[in-house]
């Protein structure tokens, strides 16, 4: 694997905020199964690990806590949550038609800015795709949810994709070796991004649901597979 992570600055994010950084620490660790599902977190232990202080760490959890990665219990602590593979569908339901929005949304509003985030996003996912790199397409991943989020200029779509954004790559960390193809994902991904920077609207959606048809299609055969076990 890759040791590099991208260098994609999301116009207009708030990447340099401490809980921000907290966050995106974080969210890695839980996704990439670094801090697995069941695990007591601890605020203080967490601070001295990221050399972060405990209030950008606390809001940290607060927001995973929003996002279902972690369940915050009162007077007792703090779990990384379970992975419930079934509610992936319905989460993918959803997935559609706003990714499929932002998508066609972000060919339009897009700034040059961000259309060039988005041509620099594909060129490493066909990167990772050539790779086979785990690491680096759950980054790239990372940083396309949040570029076609911000390139759709539609406050209301980043409030509600933010709440399964992360669900959905956890999910596909921990299964995508049973049955997927990271490298075919990755160019979907690709694909998805170039449309939106070139302005073709109907090209973006089009590439969407193709994104969102792989995964689903991953997804079921994922629920099937744990069913039978």
């Amino acid at each position: 694997m890759s040791p590099k992570s991208p260098q994609i600055k999301v116009p207009h994010d708030k990447s340099g905020s401490l809980t921000d950084k907290a966050y995106r620490e974080l969210e890695e660790r839980i996704v990439t199964l670094r801090l697995r599902p069941g695990e007591v977190l601890s605020e203080t232990a967490l601070s001295e690990q990221l050399k972060i202080g405990r209030t950008p760490i606390r809001e940290a959890l607060q927001r995973l806590a929003r996002e279902g990665l972690v369940v915050i219990l009162p007077r007792k602590g703090i779990l990384v949550s379970e992975i419930n593979p079934g509610k992936q569908l319905l989460v993918l339901e959803v997935r559609r038609e706003l990714d499929s929005l932002m998508a066609r949304a972000g060919s339009v509003r897009a700034t040059e800015e961000e259309r060039q985030a988005f041509l620099e996003i594909a060129a490493g996912m066909d990167q990772a795709a050539l790779d086979n790199d785990e690491v680096e397409f759950l980054r790239f991943d990372n940083a396309y949810n949040e570029l076609v989020a911000t390139a759709a200029h539609n406050e209301y779509a980043i409030r509600a994709i933010g709440l399964m954004n992360s669900l959905s790559r956890r999910f596909w960390y921990v299964h995508y070796k049973e049955t997927a193809d990271l490298p075919h994902c990755a160019r979907l991904h690709a694909a998805v991004a170039r449309c939106i920077a070139e302005g073709d609207t109907e090209g973006a959606a089009e590439a969407s649901d193709r994104l969102i048809d792989y995964v689903e299609t991953f997804t079921r055969s994922t629920v099937n597979t744990v069913l039978v076990r």
